[in-house]
């Protein structure tokens, strides 16, 4: 089901001070940094070996990541797992019980299927699987 980590996630409140640590102070190049409308966020993209850090500020107060660091504060938001067949891999989590946040995946601005796992059955973790070809 699973080929590997696609990224972690880390909810930011101020991306261009995380950007001041994971890139120069870590040396990591950001890639890519856009808005995820979709999402309310806007991201930092930096590639770390097989996968990527993803480094997520929200863009207004209602969005899920901004609920996050209000009742969290800054950190691990999840860790998104690569699958081949979305469709597929919903379906074994439901058949196991797990509960998703979506009865469909979403479609993000690139056209990739995604769809998150409650941390409840994540263990206290939230997943996020992505759809790779």
């Amino acid at each position: 089901m699973t080929t590997s980590i696609h990224h972690i996630a880390i909810a930011v409140h101020d991306l261009d001070a995380a950007l001041k640590f994971y890139r120069d102070a870590l040396g990591l190049e950001m890639t890519e940094r856009r808005e995820a409308p979709e999402e309310g966020v806007e991201i930092a993209f930096l590639p770390a070996g097989e996968g990527e850090i993803e480094l997520v500020q929200p863009m207004d107060e209602e969005s899920g990541v901004a609920r996050f660091l209000e009742k969290r504060g800054e950190g691990l938001h999840h860790i998104c797992l690569a699958v081949k067949d979305i469709e597929a891999a919903m379906e074994r989590l439901r058949a196991a019980g797990a509960r998703l946040l979506s009865q469909e995946p979403r479609v993000n601005v690139h056209g990739t299927r995604y769809v998150f796992v409650h941390p409840r059955s994540g263990h206290g973790v939230l997943l996020e699987l992505y759809e790779v070809s």
